[in-house]
């Protein structure tokens, strides 16, 4: 049981810091250059989010109950841990938090597109500040893969 809690460790790990960095530097960019349709792209673009937030959560979920499982109240002294939690905190942050307020204000624009509206300055501040928290998580992500490839020698 313990090799497959194991494999489903880095799986885990896989999915999620894998996820981050396809979609939000090669999906979302790649609509955006290839379609046409700005608000699509947009509609395309926030769908993945979405769902790479998802897999955030659950794969997240199992690494830290994996971490407290395995290493009981030292996983707190980990880095591992730490940057999983912080992981999580900016997903939270991100999807629960400027994710609603970028659909209130896309919303509040219509009928017209966001971009095309007096309320384009303030989407692309949140959307900026959403931006930057998705860097971050994406260099967590790959401080993450680097700390567990550096625990396999």
């Amino acid at each position: 049981m313990n090799r497959f809690a194991d494999a489903l460790y880095s799986i885990a790990i896989t999915l999620w810091v894998g996820g981050l960095w396809a979609i939000g530097y090669l999906a979302a960019p790649t609509l955006f250059a290839e379609l046409s349709d700005r608000m699509l792209a947009g509609q395309l673009a926030g769908a993945m989010f979405k769902w790479i937030a998802y897999a955030g959560f659950a794969c997240g979920g199992y690494m830290l109950i994996f971490l407290l499982a395995r290493r009981g109240w030292r996983a707190f002294k980990t880095g591992a841990f730490w940057l999983v939690l912080l992981m999580l905190l900016l997903t939270a942050a991100s999807h629960f938090g400027i994710q609603p307020i970028l659909a209130q204000i896309k919303a509040d624009a219509l009928p017209r597109q966001v971009m095309e509206s007096v309320l384009r300055d303030r989407f692309a501040m949140w959307h900026g500040v959403s931006s930057g928290l998705y860097l971050v998580q994406s260099l967590l992500g790959i401080a993450l893969v680097l700390m567990q490839e550096r625990g396999r020698r």
